[in-house]
């Protein structure tokens, strides 16, 4: 085989591999989007359950400053948790765990913090898988997808190529 041959069908794996690779990726991502989205609306509905929204529940800073002109008989700063809020965080809800068919009653405190825990690692792979994604198509368009190397129409028959012969050619 002709040793331009050999370097071109190099390429053509190489390319491949990385197509594959960027398949393999977006399909990771949109699956990690449908997680994202369930645990968000799975945190929306604990926000609902306690009467609370991301900016309801005042920062440790103004229970702070409202401290501060208080007695002193009572402690400075009062741990307040953004999403329970003053909702009772030891009321007992139920939790279906991610990959098992398993459901859980777990204390309301425990429940959402799982659930922002996990949202912060969905956030993190999104982010990342979404660099590959970027990283992947960028190489895969510097290849030129061998345009500038093979005639559009030669580029055409080899995607178009399949290994059924035509029931034609055989009569």
């Amino acid at each position: 085989m002709d040793e331009n041959m050999k370097q071109f069908q190099n390429q053509l794996k190489e390319l491949e591999v990385e197509a594959e690779h960027l398949l393999l990726a977006r399909k990771q991502l949109v699956e990690n989007d449908r997680l994202r989205n369930g645990n968000r609306e799975a945190l929306t509905a604990l926000r609902k359950r306690a009467r609370t929204t991301k900016t309801s529940v005042p920062s440790p800073f103004e229970s702070i400053m409202k401290g501060v002109a208080g007695t002193s008989s009572r402690p400075l700063v009062q741990e307040v948790c953004t999403t329970c809020g003053s909702h009772d965080s030891t009321e007992q809800t139920w939790m279906v765990f991610p990959g098992a068919d398993l459901f859980a009653r777990i204390p309301f405190h425990v429940a959402h913090t799982i659930l922002e825990t996990d949202q912060t690692q969905l956030d993190f792979e999104a982010k990342r898988l979404q660099s590959t994604v970027k990283e992947k198509s960028y190489l895969i368009s510097e290849t030129g997808v061998l345009a500038d190397k093979i005639s559009p129409g030669v580029l055409k028959s080899l995607v178009t190529l399949n290994d059924k012969p035509k029931e034609d050619s055989l009569r």
